[in-house]
């Protein structure tokens, strides 16, 4: 049976996870979401997590769990856990709330068998929801349509020597780094101000792989709850972000906004965040011109370096496909990424537990339309 106690952002426990700190919390209260933490207490399991409340319409809320809980039960807890966490969750955040979604950082049950047998992808959801929910008392657990921030990602190990780490990577990603630099590209760190311009390759970015792109307000919440967190001094607000900026954490979170050039031509940049021991690379952008400077390459071993000095013994690359397959349609993003050296790490993804049915029936709907609207 979990106790939950109400704490302030600020008051979260460190973490290496960038989406359960104060930092994050006040990002997305600039963004429309409602935070809340809550420490917990359960027979040998104790920690904290970072909730955020999303606005559903007609009154009613998703609770969204980004990348938490951190600690993880033993594999064969994982829905028992859930739903007890759920069930005192639900009985904290009150009535307005549908559904409750966890963004699971934890190890996927499936990891080891999809590695033995060379897997590209996970079972299918209705397998995953069986073995989810085996041992809860409701069945209630459902396998989310879409994972809210990645259920693959590519960790690249920075411990040793900058030698040892170029030795880790593949032969041609190596090639390709020096050749950047043969050429001529340039990495340094980058001014806010230049934020347009990055959302420019961004966008470019977006168009040549498929994908919607976020918002250019998504950026500005980045740099200006940072910006934020140095200087206290700032005019009155209300709404959620002036819940945020009340409870404004200590240094939890460091940015570095990376520009790639040649020349006078901005080729590449990227957008990482220090948390803990990890670097984190969340947005990343490439111009259409001048591909062969292999800017991405030069930009990526300057992020792995600066987080490197000030720390850091991982670089998260974000979102893989699970495994090597040809004819997965970013099959090119794994052959890049995993030139770098890193290990696919393979997680649970996002998991949704319902409380109005109905309501959280509705919301699936809209998002399976969504996700198959050409972007």
């Amino acid at each position: 049976m979990f106790e939950l106690s109400s704490k302030r952002t600020d008051a979260l426990l460190p973490t290496d996870i960038l989406f359960q700190t104060g930092y994050w919390a006040q990002v997305k209260a600039r963004l429309g979401y409602t935070p809340k933490a809550f420490d917990l207490a359960a027979t040998e399991r104790h920690g904290d997590v970072l909730v955020l409340l999303q606005p559903m319409g007609r009154g009613r809320a998703m609770a969204y769990v980004p990348q938490g809980p951190e600690h993880a039960p033993a594999e064969e807890d994982y829905g028992p856990f859930l739903e007890d966490l759920s069930e005192a969750l639900a009985r904290s955040l009150g009535p307005s709330v549908a559904f409750i979604r966890y963004d699971l950082p934890w190890a996927s049950p499936y990891a080891d068998d999809m590695r033995q047998r060379g897997s590209n992808a996970y079972p299918e959801p209705r397998i995953r929801e069986m073995r989810m929910n085996m041992g809860t008392r409701h069945w209630n657990l459902r396998k989310a349509h879409r994972d809210m921030t990645v259920a693959s990602s590519l960790v690249v190990d920075l411990t040793g020597t900058e030698q040892d780490i170029l030795a880790r990577m593949k032969p041609k990603t190596r090639y390709n780094i020096g050749l950047a630099a043969r050429k001529g590209v340039r990495v340094a760190l980058a001014s806010p101000d230049m934020l347009p311009v990055f959302h420019g390759l961004y966008r470019q970015t977006a168009l040549r792989n498929g994908f919607a792109p976020c918002g250019y307000e998504q950026f500005q919440a980045l740099f200006r709850t940072r910006l934020r967190a140095l200087n206290p001094v700032a005019p009155a607000r209300s709404g959620p972000a002036a819940q945020a900026d009340a409870t404004r954490p200590a240094h939890d979170a460091e940015l570095l906004f990376l520009l790639a050039s040649h020349g006078a031509d901005v080729l590449a940049g990227a957008i990482v965040a220090l948390c803990g021991a990890t670097a984190h690379f969340l947005y990343g952008a490439s111009s259409n011109e001048k591909r062969q400077c292999m800017a991405p390459y030069a930009m990526h071993w300057k992020a792995m370096r600066l987080a490197r000095q000030r720390g850091c013994t991982a670089y998260d690359m974000g979102a893989v496909p699970p495994g090597l397959d040809p004819a997965h349609p970013f099959h090119g993003l794994h052959r890049f990424k995993t030139g770098f050296g890193g290990r696919v790490e393979l997680r649970s993804g996002s998991w949704d537990y319902p409380i109005d049915h109905a309501a959280h029936r509705d919301f699936c709907n809209l998002e399976s339309l969504d996700r198959h609207r050409p972007s």
